[in-house]
Formats: C-alpha cells, sequence, structure tokens
C-alpha cells in the first residue's frame, strides 16, 4: 500500500484518500467481519495531509544538497535531473543510463520511456561508488528503500532549521518543471520528460521566475528583428 500512496504523490489528496477507504474496509472486515486478515497495511502510512501542496525547493536549499548524507544527494541529482517522482529516481538501475539516454518509469501508469540524459547527471551517476545493480543500492541486487532514503532526508533537512522543514522530496520534481519552464522549454517539451498532464504542467509554470522568463521572450524577439 506504502507504494501505491507513494505513485499518487501528485494528487496528495486522491492518496489519502484511497488509503482512508482502505482503512475503513479493512477494520470492517477484521472487526465486524471478524476475518483472519492480520493488521492493517495503511496504519504506519504517514498521509500527506491537507497541508501537503508540494512547495519547490528554492534555491538556498538546493545549495545545501553537498552537505547531506550520500544518499540524499543521489536522490536529489535523480530526481532533478530526470524530472521522476522520487520512487521512481530513487530505483533507477545503472543499466537505465544508456549514453546519451536515460529510461525511465512512470510509476503512476507503470510506464518505461526513455528522456535525453544531461552530461552533468550522466558523470555524476557514473562517478557515484558501485555497489550493485541499482544507483542507490542496498545490496548487489536490490535497491534502497524509499523509506530509508526519505528518513535519511527528513534528518538532513531538520537539521537545517525550521525554515527548512516544509519541503519534501515530492518539490524537487516540481523545481525540475520551473527549472525547464525558465530555460524556455514549451510545455509539450516538459511533458516528454515528466509524461505529466497539461494541466499539472501548466501549475508549476506559473511559479517560473518571471523575471526570467521575460528575458527569454524578449531576447527570442529581438533575435527575430
Amino acid at each position: 500500500m506504502r507504494s501505491i500512496h507513494e505513485k499518487l504523490a501528485d494528487t496528495p489528496r486522491k492518496a489519502d484518500k484511497l488509503m482512508a477507504t482502505v482503512k475503513l474496509l479493512w477494520n470492517y472486515g477484521k472487526n465486524e467481519l471478524d476475518w483472519p486478515i492480520g493488521d492493517n497495511p495503511v496504519s504506519h502510512i504517514r498521509l500527506y495531509g491537507p497541508q501537503s501542496q508540494f512547495l519547490p525547493w528554492p534555491e538556498w536549499l538546493v545549495e545545501k544538497v553537498p552537505s547531506a548524507p550520500e544518499k540524499v544527494r543521489a536522490a536529489v541529482e535523480l530526481i532533478l535531473g530526470t524530472g521522476q517522482r522520487p520512487g521512481a529516481a530513487i530505483k533507477m538501475k545503472r543499466e537505465a543510463f544508456r549514453g546519451t539516454w536515460v529510461e525511465v518509469i512512470d510509476e503512476k501508469g507503470d510506464e518505461p520511456f526513455e528522456i535525453y540524459c544531461s552530461v552533468r547527471l550522466r558523470e555524476y551517476v557514473e562517478g557515484l561508488p558501485r555497489k550493485g545493480a541499482y544507483v542507490l543500492a542496498k545490496n548487489l541486487t536490490q535497491p534502497l528503500g524509499y523509506d530509508a532514503v526519505e528518513k535519511a532526508f527528513r534528518e538532513w533537512r531538520n537539521s537545517l532549521g525550521e525554515e527548512a522543514k516544509k519541503f519534501s522530496l515530492h518539490g524537487l520534481r516540481k523545481l525540475a518543471i520551473i527549472q525547464m519552464a525558465e530555460a524556455g522549454c514549451t510545455d509539450a517539451e516538459i511533458q516528454a520528460v515528466t509524461n505529466q498532464s497539461a494541466e499539472t504542467v501548466a501549475y508549476y509554470r506559473k511559479l517560473a521566475s518571471r523575471k526570467i522568463l521575460s528575458k527569454n521572450a524578449m531576447e527570442r524577439n529581438k533575435n527575430k528583428t
């Protein structure tokens, strides 16, 4: 159930509502119908809550990343560099990186597709110690779990002070969209990377820096005259 909750992270209300429904039905089956179904599988899942509109990271927080544990630094690079959900980025295999391309998986639809891999991300991954088949490896054949990385992230984030506590790993994906928008990417180009809906991309495009976007627009217009 945790993986399902994670896949719906882009719609936290929907994710939490599903968990609440499962919890209600499970408790009814166990307590009212006496089904031998064991403990409720969603009891220990931390809900996103009504306050959880995932905020894109500010520049000052990104600049603090070199002080984070290695697993957190790697997760940040993978999420920002691919624009994918944290759960999918954390589970990326070494073999997914194929020169100038990298295969990513849209967790929501369980759909693999290839996107361009920047030189920065390629060189970063190549420079990491090889500990197994996964970039973030638990052992030779298994990836680190999302919970392990998220726990390390929270401990690091909380050490940065109260202002940092409102940001999550999911906010990095939002930052990736904003950075692409500020670089002049079209909605279609951003969708080709993140595989999100046009509505979602349009929403986060609005958060892009007006100064940077206006500079890009005026420079392109100047080149035409």
